[in-house]
């Protein structure tokens, strides 16, 4: 009996055990039995199969999150640096016109001579703004990439469906994509900002804001115009460089020409010297010479090279001071009419009789003039039938 249980025990303690499954060659949880351990042998096999798969793939997950850690590490320092960058970049581009001279880059965005300090700092500011954001935008979306690669994600068939979506969205806002990318190149290329008057082909007015996608004008009349850039074909800009004041100084015909010249060139000059248009007048003026000619007045063109915006405050100041000049040197600006010539000769007793017509320019007489004729008695109402008593 004693032997019979010990060749028992002997038995059970030479039972084998249950094979370990191999760990997955993939990396992922083999195919354990998931059941409740009821022994304590199926919980030692049970634990040595936990222990050999941790001992077998705790290097792989030590070494992707390392790699992930360092991904996104890197990706957070670049994008530092990538800003930073361009935080240089913009500042150098702004730079005020005494430092241009220094640095090639800040031509690009300067324009020396033409635009202010603010404009120049307000276009800095929006393309430093754009580039920071696809900069961020590009590194971070590649870092995402990456991690989700290190994590053993298949990413085929996310980019896929990243690029389906891509065509999708590109058809459908088209409009919104050209909008956007007309008003980068706008802003990068200066063609208008605010605060300068520019005709669009649709609408002209004052610029109150510039928007990557829509551009707010002030109108003549108060009117605010919303206007998509991707819908402008062409833009004149009132307000950029400098602007011409043109003048036509009316003359009488037989004024002295010459005289007339003097006295217009002395009377600009004195006008350029004053405040404030000695800051609005940023070249001589010029005569042009005889624009038209009439029987009673001859038109002398006069122009100025004036600040942007400004010419028709110098035209108007310059057309106020010739009409002064004029009357204290006694300049006509039209000859008499041969009515006032009449007029003065009765006065003085000398009666100058009208030119007379050409037949040729003589209206042809009319045939309801003639009583006699047919036409006039065919115009001549119809008499009432007088009643019977």
């Amino acid at each position: 009996m004693f032997s019979s249980g010990a060749t028992g025990l002997s038995d059970a303690s030479s039972t084998p055990s249950a094979p370990t499954p191999a760990p997955s060659p993939t990396g992922q949880l083999p195919n354990l039995d998931l059941r409740i351990p009821t022994s304590a042998q199926e919980v030692s096999d049970t634990t040595k199969q936990a222990a050999s798969w941790f001992d077998t793939h705790w290097q792989g997950w030590l070494a992707s999150g390392l790699r992930i850690v360092f991904i996104v590490l890197l990706a957070l320092v670049l994008r530092a640096m990538v800003r930073k960058l361009i935080t240089q970049l913009i500042g150098r581009m702004a730079r005020s016109p005494e430092h241009q001279e220094e640095s090639r880059l800040g031509g690009l965005l300067a324009n020396t001579g033409v635009v202010n300090p603010e404009r120049r700092q307000q276009r800095s500011e929006a393309i430093g703004s754009v580039l920071r954001s696809v900069a961020s935008f590009t590194i971070l979306g590649t870092a995402a990439l990456m991690v989700l690669s290190a994590l053993g994600v298949n990413l085929a068939p996310l980019l896929a469906s990243a690029g389906v979506a891509g065509v999708a969205i590109g058809f459908g806002a088209r409009n919104l994509v050209t909008d956007f990318l007309s008003g980068v190149f706008m802003i990068m290329e200066d063609q208008y900002g605010v605060g300068d008057e520019i005709d669009t082909g649709v609408a002209t007015g004052t610029v109150l804001e510039v928007g990557l996608r829509v551009t707010k004008l002030r109108g003549a009349n108060g009117e605010i115009w919303y206007i998509r850039n991707g819908e402008v074909k062409r833009i004149a800009n009132m307000s950029q460089g400098w602007a011409t004041a043109s003048v036509d100084v009316q003359i009488g015909y037989k004024e002295d020409l010459l005289r007339v010249e003097d006295l217009i060139l002395q009377t600009a000059e004195e006008l350029a010297k004053e405040a404030p248009y000695d800051e609005l007048v940023w070249a001589p003026v010029s005569i042009l010479g005889v624009e038209s000619v009439a029987a009673d007045s001859v038109m002398v063109r006069v122009e100025a090279r004036t600040a942007p915006g400004k010419s028709a405050a110098v035209s108007r100041a310059l057309r106020q001071r010739l009409k002064v000049a004029f009357d204290r040197a006694g300049i006509k600006v039209k000859e008499e009419a041969p009515a006032a010539a009449g007029a003065a000769g009765a006065a003085t007793g000398v009666v100058i009789a009208p030119a007379p017509v050409p037949a040729a320019e003589q209206a042809a007489p009319s045939a309801l003039a003639d009583p006699n004729s047919a036409r006039f008695r065919a115009s001549e109402p119809i008499a009432v039938p007088k009643s019977e008593p």
